[in-house]
């Protein structure tokens, strides 16, 4: 219980950057709805791109390369992890941004 104490004593005391950290919570609550609702958009753009993109490399218009797709992994691949790390850490405060991400994206 020493544990849920203290998370309930860094939501209800002190600031960050002069707000209390309850107000900050709920902005980055917000800001994930906002995200969720627009990752589920942009995801059925995505998809139709994807289809269109695999017709058009069938076809032979356009070549698709493993390697190429590996080395953009290779290269961006840890950043994505490092920031999604970051995002973790914040635990308390990055609580209300993946739950409003998840929400946004199940209810758009």
């Amino acid at each position: 219980m020493g544990v849920i104490d203290d998370i309930f004593g860094f939501i209800t005391s002190g600031n960050i950057g002069g707000l209390p950290p309850i107000v900050v919570m709920i902005i980055l609550f917000v800001i994930g709805l906002i995200v969720g609702y627009l990752v589920h958009k942009m995801l059925k753009i995505a998809i139709i791109a994807a289809i269109i993109l695999v017709v058009v490399s069938y076809l032979g218009f356009f070549g698709l390369s493993l390697v190429a797709l590996k080395d953009l992994a290779d290269k961006y691949g840890s950043i994505a992890l490092h920031y999604g790390a970051l995002l973790i850490s914040v635990l308390p405060l990055g609580t209300g941004l993946i739950v409003g991400i998840i929400i946004g994206f199940i209810f758009a």
